[in-house]
C-alpha cells in the first residue's frame, strides 16, 4: 500500500491531502479535529510528482474559487457500516443546498439516529469532498465542524451567500 500527502495553503488555512494507492482517503486542516497522525499520511510528495494528489489539489483549489461544483476523483474510506451509510448520503448533498443530521437520520430509517449521525459526520475523513459542511443542526444551526465554525460558515457562503446571510447572522 502506497500511502503519501501533499499539503496546500488554501483560503481556508493549510490542508493535507492523502493518497492511498489509486484513491484520496483524508483531506485534513492543519487543526482539524480529529486529524490522525501526521506519520499515517506517508511520506510529503511533490503535486508535480503524483497526478492523483495534483488533480485533487487543483480541483480543491477550482471548487475555492467557484469554478467547480463536484469533485471527480477516487475516494476510499475506512469506517463502520453506519458511518459509511451516512458518509454516502453526505456525498449526495448537492452544491449549495443543506441537510439536517436529523434528515439524514430519517433517510437511514430512524430520526433518533441524528446523535449518532453527527458522530459520524464528524468523523468524516474527506471534508469538503465529502460535504459535511452542508450538514446542520435543526432548524438550520450552524453545528459543529472539524475545521471549526468558521471555516464551516465561509464554506456555506462560498456555494450560497444568501442562505448563510439568511440563517447565521447576527
Amino acid at each position: 500500500m502506497s500511502t503519501r500527502h501533499i499539503t496546500a495553503d488554501t483560503t481556508l488555512g493549510e490542508l493535507t491531502i492523502v493518497a492511498t494507492d489509486d484513491a484520496i482517503t483524508g483531506l485534513y486542516f492543519l487543526d482539524h479535529i480529529r486529524r490522525p497522525a501526521q506519520e499515517t499520511f506517508g511520506p510529503e510528495v511533490s503535486g508535480d510528482s503524483d497526478e492523483l494528489l495534483a488533480r485533487a489539489s487543483r480541483q480543491l483549489s477550482e471548487y475555492l474559487t467557484r469554478s467547480r461544483r463536484v469533485f471527480d476523483l477516487p475516494f476510499s474510506v475506512e469506517g463502520d457500516a453506519f458511518q459509511r451509510a451516512v458518509w454516502d448520503i453526505v456525498a449526495e448533498i448537492p452544491f449549495g443546498e443543506t441537510t439536517t443530521y436529523g434528515a439524514i437520520a430519517e433517510r437511514i430509517g430512524d430520526r433518533a439516529l441524528a446523535q449518532s449521525v453527527g458522530q459520524a459526520v464528524g468523523t468524516n475523513p474527506l471534508c469538503i469532498f465529502v460535504p459535511c459542511h452542508r450538514v446542520l443542526g435543526a432548524n438550520g444551526k450552524l453545528t459543529g465542524y472539524a475545521g471549526g465554525l468558521t471555516r464551516k460558515q465561509a464554506l456555506l457562503e462560498l456555494e450560497n451567500p444568501a442562505l448563510v446571510n439568511f440563517f447565521f447572522v447576527s
